[in-house]
């Protein structure tokens, strides 16, 4: 009688140490390591005095090693627009702003660090412009801003073109996440509100593996980034079987109800999301290779190995969970549970160990999206935070519980919050996908592949 909980508190004390060390393998590595692609355009180090400072690097991506760009100027703005430090990259690339008054005076506070566009060499064109820093510990923020080759002018199709490339990207890796989301509420009826904390898990994952030191190496050529990517798509499915069995599994086993199971979603989102912060920081985080890649040239076209890999890989693994789910007898169990879970156990089927599997492989899929979204921009503690309203938006749009429906919802809306630029500025972008996801549910609320059903 007594075994179950500890049991439970067993697989909660291992969730949390897995959580532990692999944020703290990813927070020891606040400075890159010495690695192809950024060995030569490193952060400073960080300052000992009692000030908290913010720690910044300019690097050229058109080369490799990414070379430093010198003589960019730089400001620093509070949360009232007015500038509070000043300082110019040096022949390193890097440069360090103080920020005014102790530690304790900063906490909490935004500050936006800003790039002067014409102190940059005239041929180079910025990613950003200027970047959001919150201190939320009492360290020294770090930011980055890459710089690449400057754009030439380009008509509207061009322009609509290469933000498809770009949405069709973003979509694949959207659907994978979708997808997961879509498995899990399709047999328990969870809205799981944690399942952002899930992405942003496999990021934290493969970045830990990333940034251990040394190279991981076959035949010379160096798969240490390759090797994180399986690993996070690995440790992710583990860590969903330990949610499911921790945490998920004995509230269903007390009947409790969906509202309150999502509510509890929301607090285990918070926590990890907190838990991610407090190990692995703030700042924003990239992976040793493949930061500055050569593109190739299509036309007006301008498309990186980087993003036909991730998309290639994307597909691969949307395809074959699709004909997982189709063909064998795993899928048809799921399936089954999610029409009827209490046929499906009279029927003979362990619905319990379906469930499972299901979180194993929900987790594994938004973990892996994670990764790989971390490996083509980047990504800090909230990365699936800020992706939350957009998964939710593709798996309502293609049809609650559809397994088609959450991939076709994930490419509408990816395609959408891209081509959206083109009309409105990208801080509108995600707005513009919930906008349309209000207007298609008012026209067919069942979602775009869901079926009308009658409630009561």
């Amino acid at each position: 009688m007594h075994a179950r909980p500890k049991r439970i508190a067993a697989l909660l004390a291992l969730a949390i140490a897995l959580l532990v060390s692999v944020s703290g393998a990813a927070s020891a590595a606040v400075a890159p390591r010495a690695a192809e692609g950024g060995a030569e355009c490193a952060l400073p180090q960080g300052t000992d005095d009692d000030t908290i400072s913010i720690l910044g690097r300019i690097c050229d991506r058109r080369e490799s090693p990414q070379a430093p760009v010198e003589g960019a100027a730089v400001t620093v703005e509070d949360e009232a627009g007015e500038v509070i430090g000043e300082a110019t990259s040096g022949s390193d690339g890097t440069f360090i702003v103080d920020l005014p008054g102790g530690v304790v005076d900063n906490l909490g506070k935004t500050y936006v660090v800003k790039i002067d566009e014409e102190s940059l060499p005239e041929d180079t064109s910025p990613e950003v412009l200027e970047r959001d820093v919150t201190v939320n510990l009492d360290t020294d923020q770090s930011v980055t801003f890459p710089v690449g080759a400057a754009v030439a002018g380009t008509g509207f199709a061009a322009e609509a073109l290469q933000l498809t490339v770009g949405g069709i990207v973003f979509s694949v890796l959207l659907a994978m996440a979708a997808l997961g989301l879509s498995m899990i509420f399709g047999t328990t009826g969870l809205t799981n509100f944690a399942h952002g904390e899930l992405v942003t898990f496999g990021a934290i994952v493969a970045l830990a593996v990333d940034q251990m030191p040394g190279a991981i190496r076959l035949g010379g050529v160096n798969l240490t980034v390759v090797v994180a990517v399986l690993v996070a798509f690995v440790v992710s499915g583990g860590f969903g079987w330990v949610n499911d069995r921790a945490l998920w599994a004995p509230l269903r086993r007390r009947g409790t109800g969906l509202i309150a199971m999502m509510i509890v979603s929301i607090g285990l989102s918070i926590f990890l999301r907190n838990i991610f912060q407090f190990f692995a920081g703030a700042q924003s985080r990239n992976y040793s290779q493949y930061s500055a890649v050569q593109p190739w040239e299509v036309g007006p076209l301008l498309i990186t190995p980087k993003e036909v890999i991730v998309a290639g890989t994307g597909v691969v693994v949307l395809v074959g969970v699709s004909l997982l789910i189709q063909r064998t007898r795993l899928g048809k169990a799921t399936r089954a549970v999610a029409d009827n879970p209490a046929l499906s156990s009279a029927t003979g089927i362990n619905v319990e160990r379906v469930i499972n599997l299901v979180w194993i492989g929900g987790a594994a899929l938004a973990g892996l999206s994670g990764a790989l979204l971390g490996l083509t921009q980047g990504f800090d503690y909230q990365l699936g935070f800020k992706l939350l309203l957009l998964i939710f938006a593709a798996v309502v749009l293609g049809g609650l519980g559809s397994i088609w429906g959450a991939m076709v919802g994930a490419f509408v809306v990816g395609l959408f919050t891209e081509l959206s630029t083109l009309f409105v500025p990208a801080e509108f972008k995600f707005v513009g996908a919930l906008l349309v996801l209000i207007i298609v549910l008012l026209i067919r609320p069942q979602g775009l592949l869901g079926r009308a059903q009658r409630v009561g």
